[in-house]
Formats: structure tokens, C-alpha cells, sequence
């Protein structure tokens, strides 16, 4: 596990890659607030990354920088609306796995190129996933779970925020693992579906632990696994310790901006947030919601984005679910 972790990390530090522009930065960039779209609900990982890193990114840069939650379509609405603002600076973005890397594993009709549409500027941070459950999982390990799924066949229910997410798809795959079937439940954000998980709506979700460790810790929701050891759940046993094997998988956050954004203010608003964030109260804060601090150059972000994108829809082809 360890090595597979630094695997992932190692990925991240790669060599350079060109980013357009149509401009030289502005000297008096920013001049005024800057937008930050997170692409799910309040209450959820994403949106306690997102608030985190731009409220450090604001007191870097002396302007509010207002966060505006714009979700749907498992976090391809509001990544949409990113691509197609001004590459002015004043429209950034959250970027995470599911609404970059995986959709167009899912989307025939993605709106935008995860890669071309968006000015890479960070990785935030990396994180695991994490199995959560209520009390219709009928189980409060994961081998009393999964006997429990096997023997009901496409009977239990499992929460994901959308189709077109990673999320989604590792859930497919720890069933192909596992060797059981449940009933997708689409949710429009993670925070929407805690409620239904604790009062037995549905079974469980495959979770980032930025949103859910609490609630865990709490004892409201039984954690079952983790796909990586986690920091903040550090008695939450691994799949791979439960003889879930090859089941590893990370979630990451980022920042874009439209395409063509000048690369001086890309590399200013990295700078911000890596002194921010990368040390220190911020990195403390981050690691907090079980986010491992990256802040990664542009230019390796922009790589690993194109990376990934194309490993995930080799894995949706292996598991043989097909953009539709």
C-alpha cells in the first residue's frame, strides 16, 4: 500500500507541460473579487477544500474571493460553467477526479475536454475513499456486508453523486472485486446523502473522508473500509487488510481557470496557495479533512489530469461500462 501511495505521489511531480495564453497577466490582476465555482452542495469534501483553500488564497491576495456552489451532473455543471467564463482570472474553478478525470468515461456529451477546456493551476491535495453505512447495510463489518449484499442480490442500495463520477465507478469495481450486485442511488452531493445513510434509505456510499470522518468518529455512520490508510480514521481498517485486493484508489482536488488564462496569473494563484497551504496552519487544516497536501505547478497538474483521465476510462472499458 505504501508503495502504491508513493506511486500516486510520485506521479504528481512531472515534467513540464505548455500552457497556452492569450495574454500576459494584467499588472493590476486582481483588481476586484474573484469567483471560485465548487461544482457540488455545501457541506460535502469538496466544498470544505474548496473553502478552505480560498479563504488562504484570499488573504494571500488581498481580494474576497467568493465561493459560489453551483452542483448537477455529478460535478459537470458547475465545471461547464469554469470552461466557459473569461480567462481573466476572475473565474476559477474546484476540479476533482470525478468531474475531470472520470466523466468522459460516462459522458458522450461532456460539454467540455477535462483536459483543453481548463487552465491547470493546482493539486490541492489527495485523499481515500472510504466505505460508509447505516443500518440497511445489515452489518457493521465489511465481511458481514458484503455476505449480507451476496446474499440479496440487487436488492441493497449504494449512494453515489452521480453517474458520471469516480465515486461511481469504484463502486462498480468493488463489486466486480466483491463479487456482488447493488442499486445505484444518485444524490447531487455527498452532504445530501449522510441523512439518508443514517436513517436507512440506503446501505452505503463510497465516500472521500473530508465530509464523512466526522460523522464516523461520531459513531452516526459505520466506516467499513478505507482504500488507503487514513490519518483521521486511523481505526478504520484498509480493503486490501480485508482481503479486498487491487482496491487502492485515491480522490483528488485542484484548482483551473478557463483556457488561455496567462500562465503568470496561474503560476501567481499556485504560489498563493502553496505558501498557504503546503506548511504550517493550512496544511494542518487541510490534513484535518484527511487531504494530503500536494499544490502541485501547473504544469504538473495539467499532466496528471491528462493521465488519469485516460486510466479511468481504461478502467471503465475493463469493467464494461461505456460512454453514453
Amino acid at each position: 500500500m505504501q508503495q502504491s501511495r508513493r506511486a500516486f505521489i510520485s506521479s504528481l511531480a512531472v515534467s513540464p507541460l505548455a500552457v497556452p495564453s492569450v495574454a500576459s497577466a494584467n499588472e493590476t490582476w486582481p483588481a476586484r473579487p474573484i469567483r471560485c465555482i465548487v461544482p457540488l452542495p455545501p457541506g460535502g469534501g469538496t466544498d470544505s477544500v474548496a473553502r478552505l483553500s480560498m479563504q488562504r488564497l484570499s488573504e494571500a491576495l488581498g481580494v474576497p474571493v467568493v465561493v459560489e456552489n453551483k452542483p448537477g451532473a455529478g460535478g459537470t455543471l458547475g465545471s461547464d460553467i469554469v470552461a466557459k467564463a473569461e480567462p481573466d482570472g476572475y473565474t476559477i474553478g474546484i476540479a476533482t477526479a470525478s468531474s475531470h478525470a472520470a466523466a468522459p468515461a460516462f459522458r458522450k456529451d461532456l460539454p467540455y475536454d477535462p483536459v483543453k477546456s481548463f487552465t491547470a493551476i493546482t493539486l490541492l491535495g489527495t485523499t481515500p475513499y472510504i466505505l460508509i453505512g447505516g443500518p440497511a447495510a445489515g452489518a457493521r463489518d465489511l465481511q458481514g456486508f458484503i455476505a449480507n449484499a451476496k446474499a440479496q442480490p440487487g436488492k441493497l442500495t449504494s449512494a453515489s453523486v452521480g453517474v458520471s463520477t469516480l465515486g461511481y465507478l469504484l463502486t462498480r469495481q468493488f463489486e466486480l472485486i466483491a463479487g456482488l450486485k447493488m442499486v445505484d442511488v444518485p444524490y447531487k452531493g455527498s452532504a445530501l446523502a449522510y441523512p439518508d445513510l443514517m436513517n436507512g434509505t440506503v446501505a452505503v456510499m463510497l465516500d472521500n473522508p473530508s465530509g464523512s470522518a466526522g460523522l464516523v468518529r461520531d459513531g452516526r455512520l459505520i466506516g467499513f473500509a478505507v482504500t488507503r490508510r487514513s490519518p483521521v480514521l486511523p481505526d478504520v481498517p484498509t480493503f486490501e487488510s480485508l482481503g479486498v485486493k487491487d482496491f487502492d484508489a485515491a480522490f483528488w482536488y485542484g484548482v483551473v481557470a478557463p483556457a488561455r488564462l496567462s500562465p503568470e496569473i496561474a503560476q501567481r494563484i499556485q504560489r498563493a496557495l502553496a505558501d498557504g497551504m503546503l506548511a504550517g496552519p493550512g496544511a494542518t487544516a487541510l490534513r484535518a479533512l484527511d487531504v494530503e497536501p500536494v499544490l502541485s505547478a501547473p504544469q504538473s497538474f495539467a499532466e496528471t489530469m491528462a493521465k488519469q483521465t485516460a486510466d479511468l476510462s481504461a478502467l471503465a472499458d475493463r469493467l464494461g461500462i461505456k460512454p453514453e
